[in-house]
């Protein structure tokens, strides 16, 4: 298949690692998708984003002796210096902006990939795109972070300084302290969910509001589990639409923000804390498996073809590991429809 190129919008586009597809039109890039997805599994349907750009609700941007930004394609150890992202939208243009005067005015060391050293990490930008509220994480190595940074980041509605006492290259840190509010909201077809530095949540919004009403299109019956639930998005989106939902995750804190989102949501919903391998009732009418990107358990899939369940949606980040448990699973479940929605 022979596709056209389009003038990409990003300046760094070809050199950054993260947009790969920009030289051709939108349309182009799902075909383009379409076709490598159609090797793996039949699906229905594709559904386009709704947003091209300003779509993500997080980006995480490296601090280096090097530059600010995203890695170079291919690279780990060399950044491509960037001035914002055209992904999240002009708010991280001005963020950038503020952490460049910020240290300069203080002469703060930013970390050395190559030697494992210094003290500004990263920087974690979350937004709710549907509430405009904005949070900003600065990951840093242990150390003192001056009390002004709040002056350079007074827009924000949340402000966390989190560290991370490990060599390892990651932008999650133990939450040190926070100036504004403890977290931020999204709000995905009526129903609204905390965001922390620590939580995971669905990059796209425009495209995850989508996605639970689909969830919701394909539930049977009254009695609903939510397993791999995080901070509780399908479950407390199908007990508002009148579904007796239980939420299962083995991360403690997001179960958690998950009872949270249920009391700020009015619905009753029940979360516990329980890996998918020790899962010991599968008796609902409908379950929805949102697992990581490895998939499902060995144990679980084997539960699921002993007990049964008459339903099951399962939404995946991982043809791969999707069309594998598809495989196992067919030995007694048969494929009704499949949905794909392009994220990114």
């Amino acid at each position: 298949m022979l596709f056209e190129k389009t003038m990409p919008r990003c300046k760094y586009f070809g050199k950054c690692g993260g947009c790969m597809l920009q030289h051709l039109s939108y349309e182009e890039q799902i075909e383009l998708k379409k076709e490598k997805l159609k090797k793996l599994l039949d699906f229905d349907e594709l559904i386009p984003s709704p947003k091209i750009y300003e779509y993500r609700n997080r980006i995480d941007v490296a601090i280096t002796a090097e530059g600010i930004g995203f890695r170079e394609r291919g690279k780990w150890w060399k950044i491509v210096d960037i001035d914002g992202c055209l992904l999240f939208g002009k708010k991280s243009e001005l963020v950038l902006e503020k952490l460049r005067e910020f240290m300069k005015d203080f002469k703060l060391e930013p970390f050395n990939l190559r030697k494992s050293e210094g003290f500004l990490r990263y920087i974690v930008l979350r937004e709710g795109k549907f509430t405009d509220e904005l949070m900003i994480n600065l990951v840093t190595s242990k150390g003192k972070l001056p009390e002004e940074v709040e002056n350079y980041f007074g827009f924000a509605h949340s402000l966390y300084w989190s560290i991370n006492e490990t060599k390892s290259d990651v932008s999650y840190g133990r939450p040190e302290k926070f100036w504004g509010e403890e977290y931020i909201e999204e709000k995905l077809n009526n129903c609204k969910y905390l965001i922390h530095p620590n939580t995971f949540f669905q990059t796209n919004s425009y495209q995850a509001a989508k996605l639970i009403k689909i969830v919701e299109k394909f539930a049977n019956g009254s009695k609903i589990l939510d397993l791999y639930c995080g901070v509780g998005t399908f479950a407390i989106y199908l007990a508002k639409k009148g579904f007796k939902a239980t939420g299962i995750d083995n991360n403690q804190f997001a179960i958690k923000i998950a009872e949270k989102n249920a009391e700020l949501n009015n619905v009753n919903a029940r979360f516990q804390v329980c890996n998918d391998k020790d899962v010991d009732n599968l008796n609902y009418d409908t379950l929805v498996l949102d697992p990581p990107r490895q998939g499902l358990h060995p144990l679980l899939i084997k539960k699921l073809l002993k007990e049964k369940p008459k339903n099951i949606v399962y939404v995946s980040c991982n043809p791969y590991s999707l069309k594998d448990n598809i495989e196992k699973l067919s030995e007694i479940y048969k494929i009704e429809n499949v949905v794909a929605l392009d994220m990114f």
